[in-house]
């Protein structure tokens, strides 16, 4: 064990996290969401539908890319839960699942400053 100069401190705050830290699951459910939403090409198709919902024509557009590369990704976004899909006639229209992932994507940009 590593000893410091703050010891008693240290192992308060050491167990203080420990009691507070998520199942393995839910680490693990984390982690694969982070995984979901960091590719750079299911980043620009969230940043797309952060306006609003969309079917894959018009998101193919909005990212400049193919259709069958997006409805790849739309696929794995879905898999994820961080896209829903609903039936429209003969189209499929897409949309951010709720308002966390929004909010993901915004803290994120904060964070970095970039502009949104």
């Amino acid at each position: 064990m590593v000893r410091c100069d703050h010891e008693a401190q240290h192992a308060i705050a050491a167990e203080r996290a420990r009691a507070n830290m998520p199942k393995e699951e839910e680490v693990e459910r984390v982690a694969a969401s982070f995984k979901a939403i960091s590719e750079p090409s299911r980043l620009k198709i969230l940043f797309a539908l952060r306006h609003g919902e969309m079917c894959v024509g018009h998101i193919v557009e909005a990212v400049g890319s193919t259709q069958s590369a997006v409805s790849h990704q739309l696929r794995i976004l879905k898999s994820y839960g961080v896209v829903s899909a609903r039936r429209d006639g003969q189209n499929i229209a897409y949309s951010l699942a709720d308002e966390h992932v929004v909010a993901v994507l915004e803290l994120a940009c904060a964070h970095l400053k970039c502009r949104l």
